[in-house]
């Protein structure tokens, strides 16, 4: 299992559009993907509990993933998290 910590820098924070390109790159990788925020920790490939977390900008995210592909779906998650969106 690998993790890592990121600062979402999109102004409107993790709304209902990158949430969606999340969960369909995490759905991509066979590995198990978690997302960690504000103490609360779920699956990365639904997109229910992501919205759930309701994240805003400037709050830090922690990728945990566990499973083949771990780092080349960090790489990409990161890069996701850590884009800035209209």
């Amino acid at each position: 299992m690998i993790s890592q910590t990121f600062t979402i820098l999109n102004p409107t924070g993790f709304h209902v559009r990158p949430t969606k390109t999340f969960v369909q790159t995490a759905s991509s990788f066979p590995c198990k993907v978690s997302v960690l925020n504000k103490g609360k920790k779920v699956n990365g490939k639904s997109s229910l509990s992501m919205l759930t977390l309701g994240i805003a900008m400037n709050e830090e995210v922690t990728l945990e993933i566990d499973g083949e592909q771990e780092e080349q779906a960090l790489e990409a998650l990161g890069q996701l998290l850590t884009a800035i969106h209209e």
